[in-house]
């Protein structure tokens, strides 16, 4: 059974990122978002259940909109204000609704990178 998941690592302190809000999109015509779902990540810096599995888990667009500025803001990292980054979107495609695909995050107040992970 497909299944998605995340997690989160704060490159900044050498740490998973603790309740950390994320919100999940399903992607309708190219530019119309329908949310599925919002979380906090735990103190390892994921999601307590897969984001998305199950019937719901289908092949298509989504999009995650990680919460950042709050995060960092929560640890008393500098922040410029503005934040650099306030929120982080990562829009994907899942092609296989039988696969497991993990989408996680490593991100400081100046920088992230992320990746299709196991």
């Amino acid at each position: 059974m497909g299944r998605l998941t995340t997690h989160v690592l704060d490159t900044a302190h050498g740490k998973p990122a603790a309740d950390l809000a994320i919100t999940l999109y399903r992607v309708r015509d190219g530019q119309t978002l329908e949310q599925l779902s919002q979380t906090r990540t735990n103190q390892d810096g994921r999601t307590g259940e897969p984001l998305l599995e199950g019937p719901g888990f289908q092949a298509g667009t989504y999009e995650l909109v990680f919460e950042v500025a709050p995060y960092f803001r929560k640890t008393g990292a500098r922040v410029s204000d503005p934040p650099f980054f306030d929120r982080i979107s990562i829009r994907f495609s899942i092609a296989d609704a039988t696969s497991h695909y993990h989408v996680p995050l490593l991100v400081s107040p100046w920088s992230y990178s992320t990746y299709r992970g196991s």
